[in-house]
């Protein structure tokens, strides 16, 4: 049977290896994944049907939407094996050491769910236990889009390209715009977890706003703003040091102020995790209690926060659990979709459909995304979350 460590941090990095090592190894710890259906695409979870808009991904990760209704998907990768031992410190066991290989990219989907590749060659680090970390996430700016790189550092088996922001062009080449490693290394946080440090984080999400972007780091606990013309990154707020080391993965913002979800401790204890709302000056208030692996969320246009949890049992991640809940003013909740398999991101299309990365980590692979109907609310025209 696998020894599983003590109750640690939760990076993704530890949960998705750990959870990833047990399905291989340890039936009776996490269940099999089941077997695909040989069915039609559309599913039915409830009342809410989804369908399978796009396949052939590489652990598909953040998503964005171009203004010809384009879909982009940032991918983690395949990893590689590339080491950079003895040239830096390592992450340490059992998540490091990693190796990196340039396997992480960014996709394009287009409105017939074909999808394409539109850049490649990103750094992708897989972790001693079998996470992948690469592309993150992706953001439009100004008409440009930007990616969100974890895969890179030293640290990640990539002594050449660091974690950082990066500009991409439609033609498929990128240019760096924000070291972030050395953003890190320069700005501590107040409360590191030593026993699962990363030196170079495990930047995670990534939105606009306003003439910036604003990403979320899980590993250190922070948000942090990056000015893409300047190529300047300014603290917003050590999470650290007000919530402890609580795992803020997935940001959303709504009239001036920013919403931060956390993915919690290790082994899951449903329902423990919290929504930060956090102002562009860095107050920090809590702003909705009692969710589970939050690595996603998002408002629809009558202010309704929506919200992915990757894994919803208790233990260890658990394939087919995933959901997005619906959260009013009033603290209804609404489960729109369940029955996902590790769930990494989530984004409204133009359509006003909910789209998904699905089996964005374990396995089994390709990853893809889905196209969630999401069902008109219930109850009073203004359902806004906040007053």
């Amino acid at each position: 049977m696998l020894s599983v460590p003590s109750p640690r941090t939760t990076t993704l990095s530890t949960v998705v290896g750990i959870s990833f090592v047990m399905m291989a190894c340890d039936q009776a710890v996490a269940p099999t994944p089941p077997r695909a259906s040989a069915g039609p695409a559309e599913v039915r979870t409830g009342a809410t049907p989804y369908t399978v808009y796009a396949t052939g991904l590489l652990f598909p990760r953040g998503l964005a939407f171009g203004n010809d209704g384009t879909l982009y998907v940032a991918e983690a990768g395949a990893g590689g094996g590339a080491s950079t031992s003895g040239q830096c410190d390592q992450v340490v066991p059992p998540v490091g050491p990693y190796a990196n290989g340039p396997t992480a990219r960014i996709s394009k989907v287009d409105r017939q769910g074909n999808r394409t590749t539109l850049a490649s060659g990103f750094p992708s680090a897989v972790a001693a236990i079998g996470d992948v970390n690469g592309v993150a996430d992706l953001a439009f700016q100004g008409g440009k889009l930007y990616a969100l790189v974890s895969g890179g550092g030293c640290s990640h088996g990539s002594a050449s390209v660091p974690a950082e922001v990066v500009r991409v062009e439609m033609n498929g080449s990128w240019s760096p715009v924000a070291n972030l490693s050395a953003y890190q290394a320069a700005h501590p946080v107040a409360n590191p977890f030593a026993g699962d440090y990363e030196p170079d984080g495990t930047w995670f999400s990534m939105i606009q706003s306003g003439d910036g972007l604003v990403a979320v780091e899980p590993n250190h606990g922070e948000l942090a703003e990056v000015n893409p013309r300047k190529g300047t990154v300014r603290r917003i707020v050590d999470v650290s040091a007000s919530q402890g080391h609580i795992v803020p993965t997935a940001i959303a913002e709504r009239k001036g102020a920013y919403y931060v979800g956390n993915l919690g401790q290790f082994p899951v204890v449903p329902g423990t995790q919290r929504i930060l709302r956090i102002s562009r000056s860095g107050e920090v208030s809590v702003a909705a209690t009692g969710f589970t692996t939050i690595l996603g969320l998002a408002f629809d246009h009558g202010g309704r926060l929506y919200v992915l949890e990757s894994t919803a049992a208790p233990g260890f991640p658990t394939p087919m659990t995933g959901r997005v809940v619906r959260v009013d003013r009033k603290g209804t909740r609404d489960v729109i979709v369940s029955g996902l398999f590790f769930p990494t991101a989530m984004r409204f299309g133009p359509d006003g459909a909910l789209y998904v990365s699905n089996k964005g980590f374990g396995p089994p692979q390709p990853g893809e995304i889905l196209r969630v109907a999401v069902p008109a609310p219930s109850g009073d025209a203004d359902d806004a979350m906040e007053p």
